[in-house]
């Protein structure tokens, strides 16, 4: 039977590694993080927000991918040095208990009930692509949606109920590359034609007051787009379990008494060590994911924007994101564009059931219901959601069948999910972190930063809910 990795033994430790080309082999789980990320944030909801707004929030994109950074960190840097998953620190917050669990808990899957609303836009964007490249023959369109959703659904089921941490980390590695190269290649292409993309764009893109002035409609795309691109709030929390399974916490093992001081101060060394390296790790795929946004942003400036205005919803969607590629590759690229988007939202998919079967099983946990202590029931459980979660998902797209909206829903509720990410963040770095493993001021002044810059978001993705909801706009 593998090791249980949520255990930490002193029979664990290892020690970090110390040179920076030894580092870059334990990275892996903020590439779990880009694979989920990239799917809906970038291919939907940058886009959308490029081709409604043009190229003037670009700068906004940019800064929203940098911000969240430091929440990242200071859950991971919690982690590696209590070996507890996100559901275990937010069961240790401030505030009342509701039965066995924090409100913390309870307020987290109160909002996840929306959030399932993204994931399902995604499997029925996934359905759609399948539908365009293996179409079931004429006059059986809706059977082919069915078929086509139950297909990747029954896919990421049966490896995510089987697979453990290290097939989810491989495919979400190969899988954003190759979405990356091809993507990267589109927007180089673009400039041999008349969408090409000139230095006062850019430049324009950088313009900050400028947002201001931007219609109400555009704002809240940007604000669902500030939800959802780089690092959003579920996938700070889900950033812990990777963590753990990738072995840093183990490796760290359990932090002796103050009194043992040779214990101790090896414990510290151990600590530090494997927080750079997570450090490393988060650094690596902010680059990567925030690069992916910026040509996507750009491609939804450039091309969306002019063809069409804003992206369409239902069966016209697919042909206005294939025209990002067709327009600077030719015809031809459309087969290749629908194969890009098969990689990069079945990552998606993959890399969001892979976190979700996981924090559900832990918050049901401190519920009452099963036991995520226990190996053996925590993978039960974790089998179990992975075909529960992807039959919701489903189910949801047959209901609402729009899922660009259901995506930006998503983006919206996950800036209100930041909210609660910043709590803990403040609480792990104020009230829990070791004295001697407490950062550089720079350090805090960025995580105050992105918790003012996400404080305004989700409070204002609260404000706009409630005013279309009351007030119908």
């Amino acid at each position: 039977m593998a090791e249980d990795l949520y255990q930490l033994s002193p029979d664990r430790v290892v020690a970090p590694p110390r040179g920076f080309t030894e580092k870059l082999r334990h990275l892996g789980p903020g590439f779990i993080l880009s694979a989920s990320i990239v799917g809906s944030g970038e291919l939907i909801a940058t886009t959308n927000f490029g081709a409604e707004a043009g190229f003037i929030c670009l700068w906004l994109i940019i800064f929203s991918c940098i911000v969240k950074v430091t929440l990242q960190l200071e859950f991971g840097k919690h982690a590696i040095y209590t070996g507890k998953t996100t559901m275990q620190a937010f069961n240790d917050l401030p505030g009342p208990k509701i039965g066995k669990a924090s409100w913390s808990i309870w307020a987290w899957l109160l909002a996840m009930t929306l959030k399932f609303l993204q994931v399902g836009g995604i499997i029925g964007l996934v359905a759609l692509v399948l539908q365009d490249l293996m179409p079931i023959p004429s006059g059986h369109t809706k059977l082919g949606l069915v078929v086509w959703t139950v297909v990747p659904g029954l896919a990421v089921a049966l490896l995510i109920s089987r697979g453990r941490y290290a097939l989810i980390e491989r495919w979400s590695i190969i899988m954003i590359g190759l979405f990356t190269i091809f993507t990267f290649i589109s927007v180089v292409a673009l400039q041999w034609t008349p969408y090409d993309i000139t230095v006062r764009e850019v430049a324009s893109g950088f313009d900050v007051p400028a947002f201001f002035h931007i219609p109400y409609p555009v704002l809240l795309a940007a604000i669902a787009a500030f939800g959802i691109t780089g690092v959003g709030g579920d996938e700070i929390m889900a950033y812990n379990y990777w963590l753990v399974e990738k072995g840093y916490a183990a490796h760290t093992g359990p932090q002796p008494p103050e009194s043992d001081r040779k214990a101790h101060d090896e414990w510290l060394i151990r600590a530090r060590g494997w927080i750079r390296v997570m450090t490393l790790d988060a650094l690596f795929s902010l680059l990567c994911y925030t690069f992916v946004t910026a040509l996507f942003y750009l491609l939804g400036a450039a091309v969306v924007h002019e063809m069409h205005g804003k992206l369409p919803d239902g069966g016209k969607l697919l042909g206005a994101l294939s025209s990002m590629y067709t327009e600077s590759l030719g015809p031809w690229a459309k087969w290749v564009f629908m194969a890009g988007a098969f990689i990069v939202l079945f990552s998606t998919l993959l890399a969001a059931l892979g976190a979700w079967t996981r924090l559900f099983a832990d918050a049901f946990s401190h519920i009452g219901i099963g036991d995520f202590r226990d190996p053996r029931r925590r993978n039960k459980a974790i089998a179990i959601g992975s075909f529960v979660i992807p039959t919701i998902w489903g189910v949801l797209f047959f209901v609402f069948a729009k899922p660009k909206i259901m995506i930006l829903v998503g983006g919206l509720i996950t800036a209100v999910i930041l909210l609660l990410v910043i709590f803990a963040a403040v609480v792990m770095r104020v009230s829990w972190s070791p004295r001697k493993l407490r950062p550089h001021f720079l350090y805090d002044t960025a995580l105050l930063l992105s918790a003012l810059a996400i404080t305004f978001a989700g409070g204002w993705s609260i404000y706009s809910g409630l005013k279309v909801y009351f007030f119908g706009g």
